[in-house]
């Protein structure tokens, strides 16, 4: 396998091209615009050439590995490297930026003021934390990028959204430094522990199995936790995002619910379960409650929505719930599947959310009373909106109800009352995105809804790869599994699961004779 660092590659390239769109003239926002998605088109290509290469029955557990000291007295090191888990995230990722880089093209014009080289260079900052938090394979590494984050979508957010921006740009802030701080806690706390054990390293594999006693495991166990709980986020936890989704635009949005989220639940999966996992099992039937009740309350919520992008955040939250549950269950067909619904999320979550941006900037109002017959006046939009809404709500034939099925299916394995009560968010995503496009889509045309347009080539081009995505991996998600299936073996391995034997029943021929 090459020497060459891939990763940091992929880490430093979007980073230099955010300094390089900053700089450029901006009297020619035409040029900066091109240039931000020209650049963004590397970091794709980079993952391309890594998923060719990634050997996903290979002995080692992360590939393309580097490793460079970093703070000597700490045992600090810069050292990267992924697994299938890691690698799916970062595809994710890194495909996503250029897609809502063409999706906002006119944000900032739309906005009616702001830097349009600001507004593109902080996607592009994004994109290197959102990489380096799922590379990272030192633990103090991860919390530097997991807490770097926050201050490019901070901007985006604050400088870039709506009227309220400011306020939910800040709220997001003090949830996610708060849940930061509380980790910090317990990775020093995680520190000591290994310096007891003649360690003194922040290394994956080096804590991977250390001794510390029951109760402090729990503790540093909840420390963890709680921040990934408010980065995914759980109930009661997550108050933050219908505000930020409300005020971002839609392109921000795309990467917070579509990937930003996704580092809580892939922080349950890589750090909490392997790292602290007899605390994992005690904290389970808490964890599955939590989230039962946010695919409940969040799809309850969300039928009772007036506003598009709230009603599509708390869809998110209720989709969360099935991702944790999937991770927690603690077997092998679970966690597939809540790997594989992360990334489908990410696809399905991005078309809808960038749709209904599409309807804001031609209506000028979010609203879903405000609409009504635009399946008349832009057949294509209604169209795919109706495709991404298919999609959220997991109809067979979607990309989103394999990875669905595939936790349920995990879940039952275990917990079938669990299984059962969450199979019920099943029919209430069915109400509240059928709800919305029927109030939004059909019937006759809406007061002021006859200036809603068709897409333009543009947009098509934006929305076009995210529905390919729904699609192919509906019926074929055989690319992602393959990659993911045994790093989630490997996962399983580490906290010592077992899955659960099939129950066959016993039939006795004889008995009627």
């Amino acid at each position: 396998m090459s020497t060459f660092p891939w990763l940091t590659a992929l880490l430093a390239f979007p980073l230099m091209s955010a300094a390089v769109v900053m700089v450029m003239p901006k009297g020619n926002a035409a040029t900066v615009k091109r240039a931000a998605f020209g650049f963004s088109l590397v970091p794709v290509a980079i993952i391309a050439y890594l998923w060719s290469q990634f050997d996903a029955n290979a002995t080692e557990q992360f590939q393309f590995a580097e490793n460079t000291e970093w703070i000597r007295g700490w045992g600090v090191h810069y050292a990267l490297g992924v697994d299938g888990i890691a690698l799916a995230m970062i595809a994710l990722s890194v495909i996503l930026v250029p897609v809502v880089i063409i999706a906002g093209w006119n944000d900032v014009e739309n906005r009616g003021s702001g830097n349009v080289a600001e507004y593109f260079a902080w996607f592009l900052v994004l994109e290197t934390f959102m990489v380096g938090v799922f590379a990272a394979t030192d633990v103090f590494l991860f919390y530097v990028f997991f807490e770097a984050m926050l201050v490019p979508v901070y901007f985006l957010i604050g400088r870039f959204g709506g009227p309220r921006g400011a306020f939910a740009a800040m709220k997001f802030f003090i949830y996610s430094l708060v849940g930061g701080l509380i980790m910090l806690a317990a990775l020093i706390g995680l520190y000591v522990i290994s310096s007891r054990n003649g360690i003194g390293s922040f290394a994956y594999a080096d804590l991977l199995g250390l001794k510390m006693d029951p109760n402090t495991q729990k503790l540093l166990f909840l420390g963890f936790f709680a921040a990934f709980a408010i980065k995914a986020p759980l109930v009661p936890v997550h108050t933050w995002l219908p505000d930020a989704a409300q005020q971002a635009t839609p392109a921000t949005t795309v990467l917070l619910v579509g990937v930003l989220d996704k580092v809580g639940t892939f922080g349950m999966l890589r750090l909490c379960l392997p790292l602290f996992p007899e605390a994992a099992r005690w904290f389970t039937p808490t964890v599955l409650i939590l989230g039962l009740v946010g695919i409940i309350y969040g799809a309850i919520v969300a039928i009772g929505q007036t506003d598009m992008r709230r009603l599509i955040a708390f869809t998110s939250i209720s989709h969360f719930g099935f991702i944790t549950i999937g991770v927690f269950v603690m077997t092998s067909l679970g966690q597939s599947g809540a790997t594989l619904y992360m990334v489908n999320h990410g696809f399905s979550t991005a078309a809808l959310l960038l749709l209904v941006g599409y309807l804001i900037s031609r209506r000028g109002s979010a609203r879903i009373a405000d609409f009504g017959g635009v399946h008349k006046v832009a057949p294509v939009l209604a169209g795919l909106f109706l495709v991404a809404g298919l999609s959220s709500l997991a109809l067979p034939g979607m990309s989103s109800f394999v990875s669905e099925f595939m936790v349920l299916q995990g879940t039952f394995l275990q917990h079938p009352v669990i299984a059962l009560i969450a199979t019920s968010g099943v029919v209430l995503a069915a109400t509240y995105i059928l709800v919305m496009y029927k109030r939004t889509m059909t019937g006759p045309v809406g007061q002021g809804v006859e200036v809603v347009t068709e897409l333009n080539r543009r947009e098509i081009w934006a929305i076009s790869p995210l529905v390919a995505a729904l699609l192919v991996f509906g019926f074929f998600p055989k690319p992602v599994l393959d990659v993911v299936n045994p790093a989630i073996a490997r996962v399983m391995q580490q906290i010592g699961a077992v899955d659960p034997q099939p129950r066959v029943a016993v039939v006795d021929t004889k008995a009627g004779q």
